[in-house]
């Protein structure tokens, strides 16, 4: 019955997709949906951004282990980026004009800094989607006992089919089914699994430093900060946001939107988590089971068949809507700022439908080689805010900064992230990338102000 009711959810979404195809004419319409997504899709596209596999299987995981210190970064931080986003830099990117980041360093910097933010910024999704594409195929693999690897294939398959046929509206229009599957599914396995009571006891219960927002004996002030902002700054200059902004109908939009969906996912995103926290209390005889997922493990041992159909549709809704969004990110930064320079003449849709074909293959090779990818998943983050969250916001701020700080500010900030990261491992990496990169951008924008690198 559960795998039934998980065929018939697929169909319906590579459907949608199908549908979602007649609305896409050009480029632009296949990238951002022509800038014409209202409130409701546009929430639906944000909230969707990073509500993947971490935030239903790893998240709980790192609240038993450490509790409220363990899930800063996700979905505390990924809410915090949603609120930045709307307050300070959703006007900004709705107005630019544009299809990528990358595309904003050009026309304020020249082609140079266009191709350097384009090679950061790509290989940062990898890991980012070959764990939503591991995880789903490790779903298929338990449903219906295909081997891991062909259930990898199969997954790449169908997220990229869906997403290459209608692009940002088959993007939108499942966000929008699957973030009402996500919420209305996982309240319905809370309050079906569990008494009001049995919720406020587990709360008692938990040790007095259980819900401590900070602690030094959990993690360092350094640790803290880091956890806070890796997320929380870091995908703030990641192409799955930039595009949710420009696809929205007009600013207005894209900072509502922004902003309300950091509130959902935040308060969403809390759920799966409650779900562990409050099944480890009720049914101890499972806090020992074998499963990676603790919520996994719950659901298979304590919930029935109609329960176990509502998580599994809520666990594949996530994973497809951020597999999607992510895939789409990377080939559309390649096809238009990597592919478009030097051959103009190709149509810019075409391009980015090949573009999705060749970042699935990428995502798979990353899946298949390493089956524990989901522990990288951070790094995507790291990537964005050591190389670009700086240079954004000093271009954003004015004219201070010119091409050579820009190049700089983005290539140090990355250099400086591996020496931190494999040399200098007591510090987290991510101050050393942000440190190097402001030098870059003084550095470059002083002393080389006559000799401007484009």
């Amino acid at each position: 019955m559960v795998q039934v009711a998980v065929l018939l959810y697929l169909a319906l979404t590579v459907f949608i997709g199908f549908l979602a195809s007649r609305r896409v004419k050009t480029g632009e319409d296949f990238a951002v949906a022509g800038g014409n997504l209202p409130f409701f899709m546009s929430t639906a596209a944000f909230f969707a951004t990073w509500f993947g596999v971490e935030s239903i299987l790893g998240s709980p995981n790192e609240f038993l282990a450490h509790g409220l210190v363990g899930i800063i970064e996700e979905p505390i931080g990924a809410a915090l980026c949603l609120f930045l986003v709307g307050l300070f830099f959703a006007k900004y990117i709705r107005k630019s004009g544009q299809l990528t980041f990358s595309d904003m360093f050009r026309e304020r910097y020249g082609q140079r800094a266009e191709f350097v933010s384009a090679i950061i910024m790509i290989p940062s999704f990898f890991t980012w989607v070959s764990a939503q594409l591991l995880a789903m195929g490790l779903l298929f693999n338990h449903l219906f006992h295909i081997p891991l690897i062909i259930a990898i294939i199969i997954s790449g398959i169908l997220v990229s089919a869906y997403t290459i046929m209608g692009g940002m509206w088959a993007v939108s229009w499942t966000d929008s089914i699957q973030m009402v599957v996500i919420v209305v599914g996982l309240i319905f396995l809370l309050f079906s699994l569990f008494s009001t009571d049995s919720i406020f006891l587990a709360i008692d219960s938990a040790s007095p430093d259980f819900f401590d927002f900070y602690n030094e004996e959990k993690l360092s002030t350094l640790e803290w900060l880091a956890a806070w902002i890796n997320v929380g700054l870091g995908s703030i200059v990641s192409q799955d946001v930039f595009q949710r902004v420009v696809a929205t109908k007009n600013s207005r939009v894209a900072v509502s939107s922004s902003i309300v969906a950091g509130l959902m996912y935040l308060t969403i995103g809390l759920l799966p988590i409650l779900i562990a926290f409050v099944g480890k209390y009720v049914y101890p005889d499972i806090q020992h089971a074998s499963s990676s997922a603790y919520v996994l493990a719950l659901i298979e041992q304590k919930a029935g068949t109609g329960l176990q159909i509502v998580f599994f549709g809520a666990l594949l809704s996530a994973i497809l809507s951020t597999a999607s969004g992510a895939l789409l990110a990377p080939a559309t930064v390649f096809a238009e700022n990597i592919i478009k320079p030097k051959y103009p003449t190709i149509d810019l849709l075409k391009s980015l439908r090949w573009s999705i074909v060749l970042m699935t293959l990428f995502a798979l090779v990353f899946a298949l080689l390493n089956q524990k990818i989901v522990e990288l998943v951070s790094l995507s983050s790291s990537f964005g805010l050591v190389s670009l969250f700086l240079p954004f916001c000093f271009m954003m701020m004015g004219n201070f900064m010119n091409a050579s700080g820009a190049y700089l500010g983005m290539v140090l900030g990355l250099f400086g992230w591996l020496i931190f990261l494999f040399f200098i491992p007591v510090i987290p990496a991510i101050f050393g990338g942000l440190l190097f990169s402001l030098f870059g951008i003084l550095g470059g924008s002083v002393l080389m102000r006559n000799k401007n690198i484009r």
